[in-house]
Protein backbone atom coordinates (compact mmCIF):
# COMPACT_ATOMS: atom_id res chain seq x y z
CA UNK A 1 0.00 0.00 0.00
CA UNK A 2 1.13 3.33 -0.82
CA UNK A 3 2.41 5.89 2.09
CA UNK A 4 1.35 8.77 -0.12
CA UNK A 5 -0.90 10.72 2.11
CA UNK A 6 -3.19 11.57 -0.68
CA UNK A 7 -3.28 7.78 -2.10
CA UNK A 8 -4.31 6.84 1.37
CA UNK A 9 -6.92 9.62 1.85
CA UNK A 10 -8.91 8.48 -1.41
CA UNK A 11 -8.38 4.89 0.65
CA UNK A 12 -9.84 6.65 3.67
CA UNK A 13 -13.03 7.38 1.55
CA UNK A 14 -13.45 4.74 -0.06
CA UNK A 15 -13.79 2.42 3.69
CA UNK A 16 -15.38 5.36 5.77
CA UNK A 17 -18.07 5.07 2.40
CA UNK A 18 -18.63 1.01 3.06
CA UNK A 19 -18.63 1.86 6.86
CA UNK A 20 -21.44 4.25 6.22
CA UNK A 21 -22.92 2.39 4.02
CA UNK A 22 -23.55 -0.17 6.12
CA UNK A 23 -24.45 1.07 9.14
CA UNK A 24 -26.54 3.69 7.21
CA UNK A 25 -29.04 0.73 5.40
CA UNK A 26 -31.03 -0.45 8.67
CA UNK A 27 -32.06 0.95 11.86
CA UNK A 28 -29.17 -0.20 14.45
CA UNK A 29 -29.43 -0.51 18.07
CA UNK A 30 -26.85 1.49 19.68
CA UNK A 31 -26.78 -0.77 22.78
CA UNK A 32 -26.63 -4.14 21.37
CA UNK A 33 -22.87 -5.73 21.77
CA UNK A 34 -20.25 -5.41 19.73
CA UNK A 35 -17.11 -7.61 18.71
CA UNK A 36 -15.58 -5.48 21.62
CA UNK A 37 -15.48 -6.81 25.17
CA UNK A 38 -17.15 -4.15 27.46
CA UNK A 39 -18.36 -1.92 23.93
CA UNK A 40 -21.62 -1.67 22.20
CA UNK A 41 -22.01 -0.56 18.61
CA UNK A 42 -22.80 2.77 20.07
CA UNK A 43 -19.05 2.96 21.73
CA UNK A 44 -17.79 1.84 18.53
CA UNK A 45 -19.06 4.24 16.04
CA UNK A 46 -18.60 7.06 18.91
CA UNK A 47 -15.06 5.65 18.84
CA UNK A 48 -14.70 5.87 15.23
CA UNK A 49 -16.53 9.55 15.30
CA UNK A 50 -14.08 10.73 18.03
CA UNK A 51 -10.75 9.29 16.48
CA UNK A 52 -11.35 11.28 13.24
CA UNK A 53 -11.54 14.66 15.36
CA UNK A 54 -8.31 13.78 17.72
CA UNK A 55 -6.82 13.17 14.03
CA UNK A 56 -7.71 16.75 12.74
CA UNK A 57 -6.00 17.84 15.32
CA UNK A 58 -2.95 16.37 14.33
CA UNK A 59 -3.47 17.66 11.19
CA UNK A 60 -3.98 20.88 12.82
CA UNK A 61 -0.40 20.45 14.99
CA UNK A 62 1.31 19.76 10.96
CA UNK A 63 0.02 22.80 9.55
CA UNK A 64 0.06 25.71 12.10
CA UNK A 65 3.09 24.49 13.98
CA UNK A 66 1.41 24.74 17.44
CA UNK A 67 1.64 21.92 19.02
CA UNK A 68 -2.42 20.32 19.66
CA UNK A 69 -2.06 16.98 20.90
CA UNK A 70 -4.68 14.19 19.75
CA UNK A 71 -6.45 13.75 22.99
CA UNK A 72 -6.61 16.03 25.74
CA UNK A 73 -5.65 13.01 27.80
CA UNK A 74 -6.62 9.40 27.84
CA UNK A 75 -9.47 9.64 30.53
CA UNK A 76 -11.19 12.45 27.98
CA UNK A 77 -10.67 10.09 25.64
CA UNK A 78 -13.06 7.34 27.43
CA UNK A 79 -15.37 9.76 28.91
CA UNK A 80 -15.88 10.96 25.53
CA UNK A 81 -16.86 7.71 24.29
CA UNK A 82 -18.84 6.79 26.97
CA UNK A 83 -20.98 10.06 27.13
CA UNK A 84 -21.64 9.71 23.39
CA UNK A 85 -22.53 5.71 23.11
CA UNK A 86 -26.07 5.93 24.03
CA UNK A 87 -27.20 8.14 21.54
CA UNK A 88 -29.83 7.68 18.72
CA UNK A 89 -28.75 5.36 15.89
CA UNK A 90 -29.16 8.35 13.59
CA UNK A 91 -27.47 10.91 15.26
CA UNK A 92 -24.60 8.29 15.55
CA UNK A 93 -24.17 7.70 12.04
CA UNK A 94 -24.36 11.45 11.07
CA UNK A 95 -21.75 11.70 13.57
CA UNK A 96 -19.50 9.62 11.94
CA UNK A 97 -20.42 11.14 8.65
CA UNK A 98 -19.82 14.65 9.53
CA UNK A 99 -16.27 14.06 12.03
CA UNK A 100 -14.87 11.67 8.66
CA UNK A 101 -15.93 15.65 6.54
CA UNK A 102 -13.86 17.26 8.74
CA UNK A 103 -10.99 14.88 9.12
CA UNK A 104 -11.07 15.11 5.04
CA UNK A 105 -11.06 18.89 5.09
CA UNK A 106 -8.15 19.21 7.51
CA UNK A 107 -6.04 16.47 5.76
CA UNK A 108 -7.23 18.75 2.14
CA UNK A 109 -5.48 21.75 3.62
CA UNK A 110 -1.72 20.65 4.27
CA UNK A 111 1.13 21.52 1.86
CA UNK A 112 4.03 18.75 0.87
CA UNK A 113 5.85 21.05 3.77
CA UNK A 114 2.98 20.61 6.63
CA UNK A 115 3.12 16.38 5.28
CA UNK A 116 6.82 16.28 6.47
CA UNK A 117 6.25 17.70 9.89
CA UNK A 118 7.59 15.33 12.38
CA UNK A 119 4.89 15.17 15.53
CA UNK A 120 5.99 14.69 18.84
CA UNK A 121 3.60 11.85 19.82
CA UNK A 122 3.67 9.52 23.14
CA UNK A 123 5.55 6.80 20.98
CA UNK A 124 7.65 8.62 19.41
CA UNK A 125 8.12 11.25 16.57
CA UNK A 126 6.38 10.28 13.91
CA UNK A 127 5.61 12.44 10.42
CA UNK A 128 2.27 14.06 9.62
CA UNK A 129 2.06 11.57 6.73
CA UNK A 130 0.90 8.75 8.64
CA UNK A 131 -1.97 10.40 9.58
CA UNK A 132 -4.21 9.28 6.78
CA UNK A 133 -2.53 5.55 7.46
CA UNK A 134 -3.61 5.21 11.14
CA UNK A 135 -7.39 6.70 9.87
CA UNK A 136 -8.03 4.40 7.60
CA UNK A 137 -6.59 1.71 10.07
CA UNK A 138 -8.92 2.61 12.50
CA UNK A 139 -12.30 3.08 10.36
CA UNK A 140 -10.90 -0.96 8.32
CA UNK A 141 -10.86 -2.15 12.31
CA UNK A 142 -13.45 -0.82 14.14
CA UNK A 143 -16.23 -1.65 10.96
CA UNK A 144 -15.05 -5.24 11.62
CA UNK A 145 -15.72 -4.46 15.32
CA UNK A 146 -19.39 -3.49 14.84
CA UNK A 147 -20.50 -7.15 14.31
CA UNK A 148 -22.03 -6.76 11.15
CA UNK A 149 -21.76 -8.11 7.66
CA UNK A 150 -18.43 -7.13 7.43
CA UNK A 151 -15.19 -9.35 8.54
CA UNK A 152 -11.45 -9.30 7.80
CA UNK A 153 -11.90 -10.90 4.74
CA UNK A 154 -13.52 -8.03 3.30
CA UNK A 155 -10.62 -6.21 3.93
CA UNK A 156 -8.60 -5.05 0.61
CA UNK A 157 -5.54 -6.81 0.67
CA UNK A 158 -3.37 -4.09 0.31
CA UNK A 159 -4.67 -3.27 4.08
CA UNK A 160 -4.27 -6.49 4.99
CA UNK A 161 -0.72 -7.30 4.34
CA UNK A 162 0.18 -3.54 5.50
CA UNK A 163 -1.44 -3.65 8.67
CA UNK A 164 -0.02 -7.37 9.14
CA UNK A 165 3.54 -6.46 8.76
CA UNK A 166 2.73 -3.38 10.89
CA UNK A 167 1.51 -5.67 13.61
CA UNK A 168 4.30 -8.30 13.03
CA UNK A 169 6.91 -5.80 13.20
CA UNK A 170 5.73 -4.45 16.58
CA UNK A 171 4.99 -7.61 18.69
CA UNK A 172 7.31 -7.78 22.19
CA UNK A 173 8.43 -10.78 23.25
CA UNK A 174 6.97 -12.89 20.83
CA UNK A 175 8.96 -15.35 18.13
CA UNK A 176 7.39 -17.04 15.14
CA UNK A 177 7.29 -17.31 11.51
CA UNK A 178 4.22 -15.74 9.58
CA UNK A 179 3.56 -17.22 5.87
CA UNK A 180 0.63 -15.50 4.31
CA UNK A 181 -0.76 -17.38 1.63
CA UNK A 182 0.03 -16.20 -2.07
CA UNK A 183 2.96 -13.20 -0.45
CA UNK A 184 6.00 -15.14 -1.55
CA UNK A 185 7.61 -14.40 1.42
CA UNK A 186 7.96 -14.97 4.99
CA UNK A 187 7.57 -12.21 7.67
CA UNK A 188 9.09 -12.51 10.70
CA UNK A 189 8.56 -12.13 14.21
CA UNK A 190 10.68 -11.03 16.41
CA UNK A 191 13.63 -13.83 16.22
CA UNK A 192 11.80 -15.66 14.51
CA UNK A 193 10.07 -19.05 13.98
CA UNK A 194 9.07 -22.12 14.97
CA UNK A 195 6.45 -21.92 14.81
CA UNK A 196 5.04 -20.66 11.78
CA UNK A 197 1.85 -20.00 11.70
CA UNK A 198 0.16 -20.07 7.79
CA UNK A 199 -2.96 -19.16 6.42
CA UNK A 200 -4.44 -15.65 3.93
CA UNK A 201 -2.79 -12.22 4.94
CA UNK A 202 -6.63 -11.36 6.35
CA UNK A 203 -6.62 -13.97 8.76
CA UNK A 204 -3.19 -13.71 9.81
CA UNK A 205 -4.00 -9.52 10.82
CA UNK A 206 -7.30 -10.66 11.98
CA UNK A 207 -5.44 -13.20 14.38
CA UNK A 208 -2.47 -10.76 15.51
CA UNK A 209 -5.48 -7.83 16.17
CA UNK A 210 -7.49 -9.66 18.01
CA UNK A 211 -10.37 -9.77 15.85
CA UNK A 212 -9.94 -13.48 15.24
CA UNK A 213 -9.47 -16.75 17.65
CA UNK A 214 -7.03 -17.85 14.52
CA UNK A 215 -9.77 -20.38 13.22
CA UNK A 216 -7.92 -22.02 9.95
CA UNK A 217 -4.66 -21.04 10.32
CA UNK A 218 -2.22 -23.53 10.21
CA UNK A 219 0.65 -24.31 13.16
CA UNK A 220 4.01 -26.15 12.24
CA UNK A 221 5.10 -28.19 14.03
CA UNK A 222 1.55 -29.16 14.98
CA UNK A 223 0.25 -27.67 18.05
CA UNK A 224 -1.75 -24.52 19.64
CA UNK A 225 -1.35 -21.36 18.31
CA UNK A 226 1.39 -18.87 20.05
CA UNK A 227 -0.05 -15.85 22.94
CA UNK A 228 -0.18 -12.91 21.58
CA UNK A 229 -0.03 -9.71 23.28
CA UNK A 230 -2.91 -7.70 23.26
CA UNK A 231 -3.15 -4.97 19.90
CA UNK A 232 -3.15 -1.13 20.82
Amino acid sequence: MSTDPFVLLTEVDRATTRLVDAVSSKDGDPAAPSLLPGWTRGHVLTHVARNADSLVNLLTWARTGVVTPQYASREARAADIEAGSGRSWDVLVTDVQDSAARFLDAANALDATAWATLLDLPQGPSPAALVPWRRLREVEVHHVDLGSDYTPADWPEVFAHRVLHEVASGLDDVSLTLRPTGLGHPVTVGAGGPPEVSGPAHALAAWLTGRSTGTGLTVEPAGPLPSIPEWL
